[in-house]
């Protein structure tokens, strides 16, 4: 999930200069995703899923408390939805101690969520998402600069192979990390050709998901360096576009005073809009004022990762997408339409984030669903 206020601003505003053609870019995005579905129909191919969020990652729950959050029967649920995979995403500091020592009772619950989709014919992607050594919203990242922290990344994954290598490839595939925040690409990229060889000497047709140097965003997603003649790779993105509205008065992120009007689909905020709001929140926000955002100009954002993976011939996959509860409802709910519209005509297959919580959840935390939300995500409406 992403806790910073970053967005695609620039991106978008170097594609309205350009003008690029939106019916010209559905067309491509379209045939991209026919001829997708037909290369990989044996391989480990998703397309709607949720997150597991605040379970096994980025949580204090423990013991009982953790177990009874997440059940059997979520698994049940999800599946009667209609979904056809889970993101799980683990931490570090939940799974492992600090000599790579397993805590049994994590690795029990993560295996037991593995059984109970295959059970109700879920697939799974294991996403390695908060290392000790990498936050993807901490100041300090020993993981770019310390060689035995790098290590102990590729150890981490060398044990979860032998925990998981068990079960078939069509079932499990790996995330290498969520969200990288290097200072620069060739970080990143030379991190996760490592990792991606180390899984490589155990699991050589495992599916392993890589997305781009800085929150998976759309934007560097051609900075990107693909491991070479390997076909068993998913590309993955992640998407919180528009940030004013996905994130809108989040508490963690600069947009934490910010209760004034977001448009959508249309201007995100008017000159006059803006003028009306109190002095100390115009920083946050000026960067929205007469700027547009339609569908159009969310397929155009996509365009680099569609490009890349169109490019080397390998499946596409949106990671995380989703806006906070706290968000107008109209506007929110016109946005997820847009998104499942396009995701249904490229061919993307995709994840949002999340299935339990109180402020992205398509459920809360004790279970009440957001039954409109649902229905956008599941097609049902």
């Amino acid at each position: 999930m992403k806790i910073g206020n970053i967005d695609n601003m620039k991106l978008y505003k170097k594609i309205m200069k350009n003008g690029l053609l939106s019916i010209i870019l559905l067309v491509a995005a379209v045939s991209y995703g026919q001829s997708l579905e037909q290369k990989n129909s044996e391989n480990f191919t998703v397309q709607k899923g949720t997150n597991i969020a605040h379970w096994l990652s980025q949580s204090g729950r423990r013991g009982e408390e953790r177990e009874r959050f997440f059940t059997k029967e979520d698994i049940k649920t999800i599946a009667a939805m209609g979904f056809d995979h889970i993101r799980l995403p683990i931490d570090e500091e939940q799974m492992w101690n600090n000599q790579v020592e397993r805590h049994e009772d994590a690795f029990q619950l993560m295996d037991n969520c593995i059984k109970w989709c295959e059970e109700y014919n879920l697939k799974v992607i294991v996403d390695l998402h908060i290392l000790r050594s990498h936050h993807f919203n901490a100041k300090e990242k020993p993981l770019w600069t310390d060689a035995r922290e790098q290590e102990k990344f590729f150890d981490l994954w060398r044990d979860l192979s032998k925990a998981l290598s068990k079960y078939p490839n069509s079932l499990v595939a790996y995330e290498l990390m969520n969200e990288a925040v290097a200072d620069d690409h060739e970080s990143w990229n030379k991190l996760l050709k490592n990792a991606f060889a180390a899984i490589r000497e155990l699991e050589p047709e495992r599916t392993i998901v890589i997305g781009s140097n800085r929150w998976q965003s759309v934007e560097t997603f051609d900075e990107l360096k693909v491991p070479e003649n390997d076909k068993n790779i998913l590309l993955s993105f992640h998407f919180y576009t528009p940030f004013l509205l996905s994130h809108y008065n989040a508490s963690w992120t600069n947009l934490k005073d910010y209760k004034g009007p977001v448009n959508y689909p249309g201007i995100l905020l008017t000159e006059k809009e803006f003028n009306a709001l109190p002095e100390n929140v115009k920083p946050s926000v000026k960067q929205y004022v007469n700027v547009k955002f339609d569908k159009e100009v969310l397929l155009e954002l996509w365009q680099k990762p569609i490009q890349k993976a169109k490019s080397l011939g390998l499946p596409l996959y949106c990671g995380e997408f989703g806006i906070i509860e706290k968000a107008p409802k109209k506007e929110a709910l016109a946005w997820y339409e847009d998104m499942m519209a396009l995701f249904e005509e490229t061919g993307i297959g995709h994840a949002n984030w999340n299935f339990k919580s109180g402020s992205f959840g398509l459920v809360a935390d004790d279970g009440t669903p957001n039954q409109e939300l649902i229905d956008i995500i599941t097609n049902k409406k």
